[in-house]
């Protein structure tokens, strides 16, 4: 199996770059710098960036960055999908340019999601000084935070990420829309760090913004209500209420990206010693708050 590291990055593609960077830096708190060919930086810490803001045809989600730690373990990854019969593909120079990595491949996984795995970092680890005085964000060996995607072939794709990359189940939530609705398998998993999910699978048709939700967490309370305050000043819609997630003890609330997916902003997630956790099926997705119904219930980001 491929040893995954952390969630590195994700990569956005945007009609309206610059509507990228103010809502990076206007609402979440961030950094933002330019990137090649007209894309973006949003930068969370010592790293140059941690969300690519790439130029593009619609407004979506389109990668998931999966570190790795050495050339070795890159290679590895690469023989042991290609021997599964993943079709792998290099990274161009221009690719691997706004990455700043020394090496990128990329592939599609069972649904259809796009996924890159880099190794090598290229930074010249310039401090985080956010323009709204955020004063960090909890990177580090968590990597960026967890995204979540849609599994339209769950089986398949639950299993391509269990024997070929390596992940491993934190914990289960069943979804249902209403009590006659079909159960929507949610599995939220981990990779080799402590962050109590990295990923989660839910059991869905692919959205249009081409991802559930991204997440991003800070060091204090305090600013998850500063972030509130700065979404509403800034005209950004709420897609859930405050809340606490069950699982990963997130205090949280959710509102609609540039990209047509939804972030989740929060503090107090939990970070697990795997060698002491035992998998459960939680019955309920939060202890209190998160309405769904304002947004991220249907999806609607406008």
């Amino acid at each position: 199996m491929i040893d995954i590291r952390a969630l590195a990055y994700v990569v956005v593609q945007a009609t309206d770059v610059d509507r990228w960077k103010r809502y990076g830096e206007k609402v979440v708190g961030a950094m933002a710098a330019d990137a090649p060919d007209g894309g973006a930086y949003v930068k969370f810490d010592e790293r140059p960036y941690r969300y690519l803001i790439v130029r593009g045809e619609a407004d979506r989600y389109l990668a998931s960055g999966w570190e790795v730690q050495d050339h070795e373990a890159f290679e590895a990854a690469r023989g042991l999908l290609q021997a599964t019969g993943v079709e792998v593909t290099t990274a161009t120079d221009a690719e691997l340019d706004a990455r700043q990595f020394r090496n990128m491949l990329w592939f599609l996984d069972p649904s259809g999601n796009r996924h890159e795995i880099v190794w090598g970092l290229k930074s010249a680890f310039v401090p985080f000084d956010s323009p709204v005085n955020v004063p960090s964000f909890v990177t580090g060996a968590l990597g960026m935070g967890h995204t979540v995607l849609a599994a339209p072939r769950f089986d398949e794709t639950w299993a391509f990420f269990r024997d070929i990359m390596g992940f491993r189940i934190s914990d289960i939530y069943s979804h249902q829309t209403g009590p006659d609705a079909p159960v929507q398998r949610l599995y939220f998993t981990h990779c080799n760090n402590g962050r109590q999910h990295s990923l989660a699978l839910f059991d869905s048709p692919q959205p249009p913004g081409g991802c559930v939700h991204i997440m991003a967490e800070v060091a204090s309370m305090t600013e998850v209500g500063r972030a509130m305050d700065r979404c509403k000043a800034e005209g950004a819609k709420v897609m859930a209420s405050l809340g606490q997630h069950v699982n990963d003890e997130m205090i949280s609330f959710y509102m609609a990206t540039p990209g047509g997916f939804a972030l989740e902003y929060g503090y107090g997630g939990l970070v697990v010693d795997w060698s002491r956790h035992t998998v459960y099926e939680a019955t309920a997705i939060s202890y209190w708050g998160h309405d769904w119904s304002l947004g991220l219930a249907t999806g609607d980001t406008k």
